[in-house]
């Protein structure tokens, strides 16, 4: 199994209808894209100072499922379209589930 972590932090001009946009967007893939396993995503709650804006949690169950997802129309369309425009920065990782 495959974890996928993305995390973004937005630009200063970015408000909380464009995190809106983005958070639907996003939300929308696993109904599109079927090889998501479980999905979350979601604002920072803001608990402790230096944490990034913006996560995304999913899991797949093989790397070709995550190379999958990441080349699937939808998800190039709201990568490029919605997220990258609103990012100040991004960082991801993926790792292996025991």
């Amino acid at each position: 199994m495959i974890r996928h972590i993305a995390l973004f932090r937005f630009k200063d001009h970015i408000t909380s209808d464009d995190i809106d946009v983005l958070d639907t967007s996003l939300r929308a893939l696993p109904d599109t894209i079927d090889v998501i396993g479980s999905y979350t995503c979601g604002r920072d709650l803001g608990l402790i100072e230096g944490s990034w804006d913006y996560a995304v949690v999913a899991d797949f169950d093989s790397p070709e499922d995550y190379h999958a997802y990441v080349g699937h129309p939808e998800h190039v369309h709201v990568a490029a379209n919605i997220a990258k425009p609103m990012m100040a920065q991004s960082t991801r990782v993926q790792l292996a589930l025991d």
